[in-house]
């Protein structure tokens, strides 16, 4: 047998054994000390030996260098050897600041680096001080399904964000089964990972040990929260039916509500909020705010980023969108325009408020873009692109450098994404936990002319910012590590 071959799969089967000893590690991690460890913003939890390695070889695109499965192991392993309070951990970019304190003689041992970059949760064991916030979803459709999927994903000790309760009109006798169905099975999004069970006498559905208690009505001014043990919840809307203040303020006339968010963006005086962007603006007399739109979302952070760093004089956004569900399947009346033709077999032009919208988040960009979508026969992820005219000359290269700097060292790393594969489609951004990817390939830069195209799952990421803003408003923020940034640039160091 050829050497070289015995070689490679010797180093293959040596990777796979390093992952499989990481789980059981990455497990008590979380179950014993509410630590949930990520790379480059994925988690690791729950993950299989393959999705460990793929979670790896994923960071050699983020940071060009490869994450060591040798150098990722013994710093997990000597994580679960202190004692660790509630925390958020980027496994890769502890690492490579541990990396970087090595770079000149006499740096710190391991453990000594993880003692003083830790060193507000070490021998804490599993200490949160997050209160829990009770969750409603009103409204289960698939931003609320998504959502759930996304908190029973975060449960851990029961810290944080609760979901408690469902609310929706029932539409049929075994509305409750199919609830469930929809929960465990996905065409776009996969299958549920974990197990669900249903209980017809209780109208609950238990997901991965998380208890929801299924409530069904048509009026959201009228539920008595309080007697499911539910208290101060915060309602998530993500039906669309009311987005003014007046509307929304009907959950808060039901008995053990505080606070509303809307998955959708807000009319008259509500905030439209873009986590990443302006998230700070909630504040604790805030009862209802909204989470603007997924494209808003999508194409904020990078508008951001270019404007701070180039000047926008102006621009127009073109969303090449997935069609939704407010379309027709075969041509059928519909009171907007176009809307009535088949979404499955048409592409059809319509409107965005998305361009208009950024400048509630971001001010500094009022009456400066134009914007425009095509609503195209995809499920899910789209695309915007973005032509900017600059106040200041650049080159395609600085500006996708610039760009995948700001996905990996800045305060937007949550948000913006950056790629340059040469094959990359629409279907490979499904499940981006990220509000927006740049297509470094596919930018076009004249001077002060600039075009960029920036991939969005409009469905998973979306919701993913839905659940930051939910964390913002209830206050339920794990710390999070590494504090500060590995390799901050001057110019990243001025954005934070």
């Amino acid at each position: 047998m050829d050497h070289n071959l015995v070689d490679t799969r010797g180093t293959w089967m040596s990777r796979e054994a390093l992952a499989e000893g990481m789980i059981p590690v990455i497990g008590r991690l979380y179950r014993e000390n509410n630590v949930v460890t990520s790379i480059h913003g994925r988690s690791l939890i729950n993950k299989s030996t393959m999705g460990i390695l793929k979670a790896h070889r994923f960071a050699r695109r983020m940071s060009k260098e490869e994450l060591l499965l040798e150098e990722t192991a013994p710093l997990l392993r000597t994580l679960a050897e202190l004692d660790l309070g509630a925390a958020s951990i980027d496994v890769a970019r502890l690492n490579q600041k541990y990396k970087l304190s090595q770079e000149e003689a006499g740096g710190p041992t391991l453990e000594e680096f993880l003692r003083a970059e830790l060193a507000d949760v070490v021998g804490k064991r599993g200490a949160d001080a997050r209160t829990s916030t009770d969750v409603v979803l009103y409204g289960f459709g698939r931003i609320g399904r998504l959502v759930a999927r996304l908190l029973i994903e975060k449960a851990g000790g029961g810290h944080g964000l609760c979901l408690r309760a469902i609310v929706v009109r029932k539409g049929a006798d075994n509305d409750l089964m199919k609830r469930g169905s929809l929960l465990r099975r996905d065409s776009v999004h996969g299958s549920f990972e974990g197990s669900i069970q249903v209980d017809e006498e209780t109208n609950t559905i238990t997901a991965n040990g998380v208890r929801i208690q299924v409530i069904y009505s048509n009026d959201p001014a009228t539920i008595d929260y309080t007697e499911y043990g539910i208290k101060d919840a915060l309602v998530v809307d993500n039906t669309g039916r009311w987005r003014d203040e007046e509307g929304l303020s009907q959950h808060l006339q039901s008995k053990g509500v505080a606070k509303v968010l809307l998955t959708a963006p807000g009319k008259g005086s509500l905030k439209n909020i873009v986590h990443g962007i302006n998230h700070t603006d909630i504040t604790a007399g805030d009862r209802i705010v909204t989470a603007a739109s997924c494209t808003t979302n999508a194409i904020t952070p990078v508008l951001k980023a270019i404007n701070d760093e180039f000047g926008v004089v102006h621009g127009h956004v073109e969303t090449v969108h997935s069609f939704t569900n407010d379309q027709n399947l075969i041509d059928n009346f519909h009171k907007g325009d176009r809307r009535g033709r088949s979404a499955a077999l048409n592409m059809v032009i319509t409107e965005t408020g998305a361009a208009k919208a950024v400048a509630k988040a971001l001010p500094e960009l009022q009456g400066k873009l134009t914007g425009s979508s095509i609503r195209v026969p995809t499920p899910d992820v789209s695309i915007a692109i973005l032509n900017l005219s600059l106040e200041n000359e650049t080159t395609k290269d600085d500006v996708n450098d610039y760009l995948r700097e700001m996905s990996l060292h800045s305060v937007l790393r949550k948000q913006l994404d950056y790629i340059d594969s040469p094959d990359v489609v629409s279907t490979d951004f499904v499940g981006s936990r990220r509000s927006g990817t740049v297509d470094g390939l596919a930018t076009i830069c004249n001077e002060r002319n600039l075009v960029l195209y920036v991939w969005y799952d409009n469905e998973f990421g979306y919701s993913c910012q839905v659940v930051r803003v939910m964390e913002e408003m209830a206050g339920v923020n794990p710390p999070s590590f590494p504090a500060k940034e590995a390799v901050p640039t001057a110019e990243l160091a001025a954005t934070r």
